[in-house]
């Protein structure tokens, strides 16, 4: 690819905006459409399209293949973890308001940006992992 100028640098301009929207996204899922699997989706969109660009080597150098293959099951265990928790202080599984019960809205925000995390790193972990493993077949 270091021939292809343009590519590298549109890519450069165009990577950062795409992690940007895919923070946005994020963070924008609990007052509307959006959250943790897009924004996911987004930010492993972003990784694969510098791993075309810049190369599989890169794209690991930059997240190594332990880290993603760690982030998969952390991601799952803060989804339940929130759900455990909540039982722990008298809700039900995954009943925001038992996060504070003094000011329930709030402990239904905190409960909801702690699930849509760990669904974005669940998500992001495991489209980077497919891809890797995609990309390392047949070397």
């Amino acid at each position: 690819m270091k021939h292809h100028l343009i590519l590298l640098v549109v890519s450069k301009l165009l990577i950062p905006f795409l992690l940007l929207f895919a923070f946005y996204v994020q963070m924008h899922g609990d007052y509307g459409p959006g959250g943790g699997f897009q924004a996911g989706a987004i930010a492993a969109a972003a990784i694969v399209l510098y791993a075309l660009i810049f190369g599989r080597r890169a794209s690991e150098k930059a997240i190594p293949p332990r880290i993603l293959e760690a982030g998969i099951p952390v991601g799952v265990l803060i989804f339940a973890g929130v759900g455990v928790v909540n039982m722990l202080m008298g809700g039900r599984y995954l009943e925001y308001n038992a996060l504070n019960y003094a000011h329930p809205v709030d402990g239904q925000h905190l409960g909801i940006i702690l699930v849509e995390a760990g669904v974005f790193i669940t998500v992001f972990c495991t489209l980077v992992t497919i891809f890797n493993t995609f990309a390392r077949r047949g070397r």
